[in-house]
C-alpha cells in the first residue's frame, strides 16, 4: 500500500473513532440533564462533529461530514446507543471526563495532522489541532447551559491540546511517520489530561476580588 494511502486510512479510521467516543460523552453529559432522545442525539452531534467543522471551515476545506456522510452516521449510531444502554444503568456524573479526554486526544492529533497535509504553517496546524479537539466539547457544554471545560479554572485541558498538537508536529519534524507522531500527540494529549484530572493541574487563574473595606 503506497505510504500516502496508509495515511490518509489511519486518519479516516482515526476520525470515526473520534467521532465515536466524543458522541458518546455528548449523551452522557446529555443525560445529567435529563434530556430525550433527540436532545441528546442533537447534544452527541454537536460534541462529535463540531471541532472538525470549525477546523475545515478556518481551513477552507470540504467539511469532512458533508463528503462522508459516514461520520454523521457514526455519530447517530453511537449516541443512540449509549442513549440506551445509560437509561438502564445508573453511571456516576463525571464519567463523561474520561472518554471526553479521550476524544481530545483524538481529535487533536486528526485536526493537527489534517492541517499540516493541507500545508498549513506549523503555528496554524498547531491551533488547528486544539480547535478540533477542545470546540466539540465548548458546544456540548452550551447546549448543556454549562459554563465549558475550557472557560473554567480548573485542571489544564486546551492547554494539554495544544502541547499535544506541538508534539505531532515536533515528532515529524524529527522524521518520525505522519502516523507515529499522531501517536505521540495523543499520547501526550491523554497524559497531561488524566495527570491534571488525577493530581489537580492547573494554570494560573485571576483570584476573586476581594471587597472593598
Amino acid at each position: 500500500m503506497p505510504p500516502h494511502l496508509s495515511l490518509d486510512l489511519f486518519l479516516y479510521w482515526l476520525g470515526i473513532a473520534a467521532v465515536a467516543v466524543n458522541a458518546l460523552t455528548g449523551v452522557l453529559d446529555a443525560q445529567r440533564k435529563e434530556m430525550d432522545l433527540v436532545g441528546a442525539l442533537l447534544v452527541a452531534t454537536a460534541t462529535a462533529l463540531g471541532g472538525g467543522t470549525v477546523r475545515d471551515l478556518l481551513l477552507d476545506r470540504n467539511v469532512f461530514w458533508v463528503v462522508d456522510q459516514t461520520y454523521l452516521l457514526t455519530s447517530f449510531a453511537t449516541g443512540a446507543l449509549t442513549f440506551f444502554i445509560a437509561r438502564r444503568f445508573s453511571l456516576p456524573e463525571r464519567l463523561f471526563l474520561i472518554p471526553d479526554a479521550v476524544g481530545l486526544a483524538l481529535f487533536t492529533a486528526l485536526g493537527t495532522q489534517v492541517a499540516l497535509q493541507w500545508h498549513a504553517p506549523w503555528l496554524v496546524a498547531s491551533l488547528m489541532g486544539m480547535t478540533t479537539g477542545v470546540v466539540g466539547g465548548v458546544l456540548r457544554d452550551i447546549l448543556c447551559n454549562d459554563v465549558p471545560l475550557i472557560f473554567r479554572k480548573g485542571e489544564l485541558y486546551a492547554s494539554a491540546a495544544w502541547l499535544g498538537a506541538l508534539t505531532v508536529i515536533g515528532l515529524g519534524q524529527l522524521g518520525l511517520t505522519p502516523m507515529s507522531a499522531a501517536w505521540g500527540g495523543m499520547a501526550v494529549t491523554l497524559g497531561l489530561r488524566l495527570l491534571a484530572m488525577r493530581y489537580h493541574i492547573t494554570l494560573p487563574a485571576f483570584a476573586a476580588a476581594k471587597p472593598s473595606e
